[in-house]
């Protein structure tokens, strides 16, 4: 997979990038920076208690071979200071603020689940801001069985603990051979990092996310008619965390937008399918 370049024009991985902080309105927020210093930057929206370790080293390096690639913490999460929104609103309205804390004025946006809500409300937000947007494992305001995740997640989360795997294995990935071989590789890859690791995300920040999400399977639907960018869209066939006819119901209602579905796959099925990700994502920043 190809590396990137950092500042100083030396080659670094994901695995490898330091972690920076930026205070924005008071509160400092972490993130980790890679890949060519030119073009519009991709920002990184992750899932329901992620930390900066959570993003796949595998598609932030294949993507910052040629973009430059900005994972973000949300606030309350990680080593990221203040207490963690309990509504998607706040979220974006946080993002679109460390955005303008970095200088940008305009940037493509990759967001997964929780940060695919995020991501589809900054673009309704700050139209202005966004040029492409990538939506993976996630679905719309009001989207089916949305509202539904903790009773998806929480016997799973109990199995994990039970078998000592990650609850990830189980929500993540589909219970086949390819799934589980695939859950396992995910999940090694997410160890690859050995220093400076990000803190995990405490258990009040982890239920203070999960209202935000469950509000937002409640909340009305928005207007995804009023996304007049370019829209990739990708999900496993077999998402049980945000059902996958979440996937096909925002491409129907977004103009233009591209839809990929990988079979037999869950709701991590771009981990799954990352080598063939990262260049169906790259082929459409770059069209």
């Amino acid at each position: 997979m190809a590396s990137s370049v950092a500042k100083f024009g030396r080659e670094v991985r994901y695995i490898d990038a330091p972690t920076l902080s930026i205070n924005v309105g008071g509160t400092s927020f972490v993130y980790r920076d890679i890949g060519p210093r030119s073009g519009v930057p991709l920002i990184l929206l992750n899932h329901w208690g992620a930390v900066l370790d959570n993003f796949d080293p595998r598609i932030v390096d294949g993507l910052a071979g040629k973009h430059r690639v900005i994972a973000t913490n949300y606030r309350g999460i990680g080593a990221s200071g203040g207490t963690a929104p309990v509504t998607i609103d706040e979220m974006a309205r946080d993002a679109i603020a460390l955005i303008r804390a970095l200088g940008f004025e305009k940037v493509d946006l990759l967001g997964f689940s929780l940060g695919g809500f995020v991501a589809q409300d900054i673009t309704l937000k700050a139209p202005d801001l966004v040029r492409k947007l990538i939506l993976t494992g996630t679905g719309p305001a009001g989207g089916e069985g949305i509202d539904k995740v903790w009773p998806v997640s929480w016997p799973l989360m109990i199995k994990g603990f039970l078998t000592l795997r990650d609850p990830k294995f189980y929500l993540f990935f589909t219970s086949t051979a390819n799934g589980r071989q695939a859950a396992a590789a995910f999940l090694k890859r997410l160890k690859e990092r050995k220093a400076g690791r990000d803190k995990g995300p405490t258990p009040g920040a982890f239920f203070r996310q999960l209202k935000a999400i469950t509000a937002w399977g409640r909340q009305a639907p928005q207007d995804l008619g009023n996304i007049r960018i370019p829209v990739l869209i990708a999900n496993g066939d077999n998402d049980i965390m945000v059902p996958t006819a979440n996937s096909i119901d925002m491409a129907r209602r977004i103009p233009g937008a591209q839809l990929v579905i990988y079979e037999d796959a869950g709701h991590g099925g771009i981990f799954q399918n990352h080598a063939d990700f990262v260049p169906k994502a790259l082929s459409f920043l770059d069209a």
